[in-house]
């Protein structure tokens, strides 16, 4: 349970990751216009302050869900790991 949440979780934070580049793109797609031939890259400094957090919130929010995932299915197989060698020494005793 606690892996799919934090799939859910990284899901979420993906998905909003690809909304945030759209409006990034929507945001400075006129940056280009005075010479369409040159490429205007925007620095991360020249972003706005709103759109700066957003990136960094979502971005932690992916570390975050990838790592909760992992030790969930860490523990996940550590539990069943266990349950099967207890299954299989109370057959031995028996």
């Amino acid at each position: 349970m606690r892996a799919l949440c934090a799939s859910i979780i990284t899901a979420g934070a993906l998905i909003g990751l690809g909304l945030a580049g759209v409006g990034l793109g929507l945001r400075y797609q006129g940056l280009g216009m005075q010479d369409p031939s040159k490429i205007v890259y925007v620095k991360w400094v020249q972003l706005d302050t709103p759109m700066m957090l957003i990136m960094v919130v979502l971005l932690g929010m992916v570390v975050v869900g990838l790592a909760a995932a992992y030790v969930g299915l860490a523990y996940h197989h550590e539990r069943r790991h266990h349950e099967r060698h207890h299954a299989l020494s109370s057959r031995v005793g028996e």
